[in-house]
């Protein structure tokens, strides 16, 4: 009897393995970090061997941990650090370079070079991602570049490419199978999202060979069984997605205009935008959410780069609190942000500002000003950055949302929900489960062998841990108001 799935999560400084069963309870976790490599400013690596052995580890510790036999595993689903680039040889199985992490910048020149040559219409046309370091391509080209035998080699298909999913999948099967699902393949700059299929074009403008890219799946399907060497017993891998768009199916936000925002370090927000594309007027990145039975989810997404770690500034830099959730507590104590702004500008500004000299700022100091204001008015500005991006959205998908679905570490922060409540009137919903992206990589794994029957059932057992709703004041105006007008002065 099968009774559980087993979701991989690779994220960018652990590994970690989860067991899900039938009704979507967290059963069992293992996680194992690794390490971040910086060999120069604005580069960031890691070792792909040490990212499967860990990954290993953790299967192995969690199968133990939630203490079953590994015959009740019906399926293995996996989501992933998404545009962090791996090349490795194909008969050795060794990585020909360090994997070049999603938030290494050593690419930017190379970005800067192609839009100067009005290149970065083009990938945003066929891409709906914005020309930058952030993304795969220009990582496999800078890789391919530093040896002419590597570009020898990816020319024969002696040496392959893959994000993490790829390159687990690759050692879980033990080289059988080289795939990637949609969503990840949408943000690597190669992957024509209206066509979907690789972009011979995009391949031609970076010297990127077709032969080393993977084979594109849907997020929900068998791609592959385990080797029975590493866990003793063959497992179907049944799904693949990118955290984000995990996490988002994981909120079950299956409609059109459904939203989630994940409260980590910074805010990633998704909007499902349905089976149409929809190309964003605010440079907000267009993207597949997933694919399900060949038909394809689009969605829009924008990033909030500093929330969690504005606490965690708060807490480090100028010891407001002595931990970070000692920061509810302490907004608590006054009842409103004593006319306090807090621009949390502390890497520059996103979408739709988009302007990476802007600096932090805090507005509206006097005599009168306590430690509660700067903590309320810090809440707030996670609100407030998360509001400018929503309403963005609703523009561009030409939609309302209903609900704001919530998760991540800082979703946990009860004054925080209700404060984005307040600030965007409309209901915030926070689900009993917050491991949502690991939960959404089970669910398309359990839907791909029928664990799970349908759609429809997984959405009978998603589960609401509380509903923040909105309270209307004038006060709410007011902080909005303020803000519009104090955040353009940080603007260069």
């Amino acid at each position: 009897m099968k009774k559980y799935v087993l979701s991989i999560d690779a994220g960018t400084t652990s590994s970690r393995a989860i067991l899900f069963d039938k009704y979507g309870n967290q059963c069992a976790i293992a996680q194992h970090e690794f390490t971040q490599f910086f060999p120069k400013e604005g580069w960031v690596e890691h070792d792909p061997i040490e990212i499967w052995e860990t990954q290993l580890k953790a299967i192995r510790n969690v199968i133990k941990l939630g203490n079953i036999k590994i015959e009740e595993i019906d399926s293995i689903g996996i989501t992933n650090q998404r545009e962090t680039t791996v090349i490795w040889d194909k008969k050795s199985g060794k990585p020909i370079f360090n994997a070049i992490v999603w938030q290494d910048r050593r690419t930017a020149n190379i970005c800067e070079d192609l839009k100067k040559n009005g290149k970065d219409k083009i990938f945003q046309n066929k891409t709906g991602l914005i020309l930058d370091a952030y993304f795969s391509g220009t990582k496999i080209k800078w890789i391919l570049d530093q040896d002419s035998n590597h570009r020898k080699k990816a020319n024969n298909g002696d040496i392959i490419f893959g994000t993490i999913d790829t390159w687990i999948i690759w050692n879980l099967t033990s080289g059988t199978a080289h795939v990637t699902d949609t969503s990840n393949a949408s943000r690597t700059l190669l992957y024509n999202i209206h066509k979907k299929k690789w972009d011979e074009e995009l391949l031609d403008i970076l010297d990127i060979p077709k032969a080393i890219l993977p084979n594109v799946c849907n997020s929900s399907e068998i791609v592959g069984i385990t080797n029975k060497s590493y866990l003793g017993h063959e497992i179907p891998i049944g799904g693949i997605a990118g955290d984000q768009q995990a996490a988002l199916f994981g909120q079950m936000c299956v409609n059109p205009g459904d939203v989630k925002n994940t409260y980590g370090t910074g805010c990633f927000c998704i909007m499902n935008t349905g089976k149409n594309p929809v190309v964003s007027k605010n440079k907000m990145l267009t993207t597949i959410a997933w694919t399900i039975k060949n038909e394809t989810t689009y969605a829009i997404e924008g990033s909030v780069f500093i929330a969690g770690a504005l606490v965690q500034w708060l807490r480090d830099q100028l010891n407001l609190v002595k931990s970070a959730t000692e920061i509810e507590q302490l907004a608590k104590t006054v009842k409103n942000n004593g006319g306090i702004t807090f621009i949390p500008a502390l890497s520059g500004l996103g979408a739709p500002f988009w302007d990476p000299h802007a600096t932090g700022a805090i507005m509206g100091i006097t005599r009168g000003t306590e430690k509660g204001h700067i903590a309320r008015a810090a809440l707030e500005s996670i609100a407030l950055r998360s509001r400018d991006i929503i309403l963005e959205m609703e523009k561009d998908a030409n939609t309302k949302f209903h609900s704001l679905k919530v998760d991540g570490g800082a979703s946990k922060n009860n004054l925080l929900m209700q404060i984005q409540a307040d600030l965007l009137m409309t209901k915030v919903v926070r689900p009993k489960i917050t491991e949502t992206t690991a939960l959404g990589a089970a669910f398309f794994s359990g839907l791909s062998t029928e664990f799970w029957p349908s759609i429809d059932s997984i959405n009978d057992i998603w589960e609401e841990d509380q509903t923040f709703n909105p309270k209307s004041s004038n006060l709410n105006y007011e902080i909005i108001d303020m803000w519009k007008k104090r955040v353009l002065k940080v603007i260069s």
